[in-house]
């Protein structure tokens, strides 16, 4: 009866670091979501994956998962008039990142891409926007 429990015991382990080992190699993509894949020894892979259920390569990949969904982003810019006035303008745009350029966004700027580029470029064309207006 021991040697029974003791072979139960064992298999259980086994189950237990099997089921382990092939949860991590798993990773989901939720819907409106994109993956790029960063592996340590080749680096980010041109390949985006999308939703569902996707194998990997434990502690040898990881998934960076970016959202593609339209969401809006609100940007208040201080400009001044053509009559040297101040004017306080709000901003609400709608962005979405491309998603075949996911791999390319995130080697070259990052998964905070909206806050690094959005602030920028938006207050610019809102500036330009404002000085063709006063003209």
């Amino acid at each position: 009866m021991a040697k029974l429990f003791e072979s139960i015991g064992k298999l259980g382990l086994a189950l237990a670091i099997g089921g382990g080992v092939v949860n991590s190699a798993l990773f989901n993509v939720d819907a409106g979501h994109r993956a790029v894949i960063f592996d340590r020894f080749r680096g980010v892979q041109d390949a985006v994956v999308g939703e569902g259920t996707h194998f990997l390569i434990p502690w040898v990949q990881k998934p960076i998962i970016f959202d593609c969904r339209s969401r809006p982003r609100n940007v208040p810019v201080i400009t001044g008039s053509k009559d040297l006035q101040n004017v306080n303008i709000t901003l609400r745009i709608l962005f979405r990142p491309v998603a075949t350029q996911l791999p390319r966004i995130f080697t070259s700027i990052g998964e905070d891409y909206d806050e690094r580029v959005l602030p920028s470029i938006t207050t610019e064309v809102l500036k330009a926007v404002v000085r063709i207006k006063n003209k």
